[in-house]
């Protein structure tokens, strides 16, 4: 049987997302070669100080949603949030992350690095915002991060100057608008027929791999 494909969407700058990585994870520890996730990136933040100025304009602004995030952080044991989150740094746009890792990825895809390297460059530069307030909208602190994490620094600049990081980044809006997607992180399952959007838990997933693993996609199921 052919493993199960899941889009997962997330924005690196996201608190969900951040939170939700303990649970892709563990889906990769439970399911190993039944499934098989398909990153992509959601600008969420795309223009983060525009979107954060409307939508907490009367709700305290940023030191408003600075508190809001800690508050969530507070819930979740597995994380930790720099009391200063959004308000000493406010990164203008995730974009220039994603397409930062989309050319990790495709290094990756070339077995010019280390497997899994996309996914640990990925937390990095979560970790690194949401506990340092790192400054990774910006070209010299992602080279900073990938060179801790001993990546080839030109070689990754190289997939960004040929063009081919934002071709992946392309494609990312094309299956954005194909599966609307409009929340970080989403999970889509079987073909679009399914998705998980935001912050659901585990047991949730889980369940819902199960039944596919099960009912396999063309089958009859007796819902």
């Amino acid at each position: 049987m052919k493993p199960i494909n899941i889009f997962y969407f997330s924005d690196v700058l996201c608190i969900w997302a951040y939170i939700a990585q303990v649970r892709i994870d563990e889906l990769k520890t439970t399911f190993q070669d039944q499934i098989e996730i398909e990153y992509h990136f959601v600008p969420v933040f795309g223009n983060a100080p525009e979107k954060l100025e409307k939508q907490w304009r009367d709700r305290g602004g940023l030191p408003g949603y600075s508190n809001h995030i800690q508050e969530v952080a507070k819930k979740f044991a597995h994380i930790t949030v720099h009391p200063d989150i959004w308000t000493h740094v406010t990164p203008p746009s995730s974009t220039s992350c994603h397409l930062f890792l989309h050319a990790i990825q495709l290094l990756e895809k070339k077995g010019l690095v280390e497997q899994q390297m996309f996914e640990k460059a990925t937390w990095a530069f979560r970790e690194a915002f949401f506990t340092q307030l790192a400054k990774v909208g910006d070209r010299p602190v992602q080279f900073e991060i990938a060179e801790k994490l001993g990546l080839p620094v030109a070689a990754i600049q190289a997939q960004i100057d040929t063009g081919e990081a934002y071709a992946q980044l392309s494609k990312d809006f094309d299956l954005i608008k194909e599966h609307t997607v409009t929340v970080s992180p989403t999970l889509i399952f079987n073909e679009g027929r399914q998705r998980l959007n935001g912050n659901v838990g585990y047991r949730v997933i889980e369940a819902n791999i199960r039944e596919l693993l099960h009912n396999p996609p063309g089958e009859q199921s007796w819902c």
